[in-house]
């Protein structure tokens, strides 16, 4: 079963997926990012005031990311380098996803992509106030990763709200399950966690 994971930059869809994560073993439940599928630097769009734009459908390469997800559900094991965010200090890591009952792929935009959303039998949207995702946004990219506020503020203005807009959240309303992330999400961690745990205890 493809479980798929959407939500604004800032919903909180990391931090519910690590939650998720520690309630199954390995065996049982594989996760895939979107985020290891970011083409290089150099490929990125350029906006009008020549900053890249990390946050288009383009930005990844979707055909490695379908490819990847298809040998996942045909039990194959997929290795992938880890993405670390263009940052000189990170080492990154070679990947291995082994195939398993449950699939977790998650990203922004893995509901757009007319030939991954197919693939996904349960769409699950993260959702928050946009005051909440700004806030959220801004604590990672200055605190965790040292982007200077002005640039955080700029790039959330003009790259990932449009692109939140336009992308993600038309696809809210195709969600089979939408849960707040305004306080926390642990009745809808819940609720996910039940249901997966029943899907794998069925002969």
């Amino acid at each position: 079963m493809v479980i798929g994971i959407t939500g604004g930059s800032g919903s909180g869809k990391t931090t519910f997926i690590r939650h998720l994560r520690e309630q199954f073993s390995p065996e049982h439940l594989c996760i895939i990012s979107q985020d290891d599928y970011y083409l290089p630097r150099e490929q990125q769009h350029t906006d009008a005031r020549g900053e890249r734009n990390f946050d288009l459908p383009q930005s990844f390469d979707k055909k490695a990311f379908r490819r990847d997800l298809e040998r996942l559900r045909n039990g194959e094991s997929v290795t992938r380098m880890e993405y670390t965010f263009n940052n000189p200090d990170a080492t990154p890591r070679m990947l291995t996803f082994n195939p398993a009952p449950i699939i977790i792929v998650e990203g922004l935009f893995v509901f757009h992509y007319k030939k991954i959303a197919p693939l996904i039998d349960l769409k699950v949207f993260i959702n928050a106030k946009e005051n909440l995702k700004v806030i959220r946004r801004i604590y990672r990219d200055q605190v965790e990763r040292n982007y200077p506020i002005e640039d955080v503020l700029y790039k959330y203005q003009h790259h990932v709200l449009p692109a939140y807009e336009r992308y993600i959240l038309p696809y809210k309303e195709a969600a089979d399950l939408v849960i707040n992330n305004n306080e926390h999400f642990h009745q809808g961690l819940a609720v996910l966690i039940g249901f997966l745990k029943s899907k794998l205890a069925k002969p």
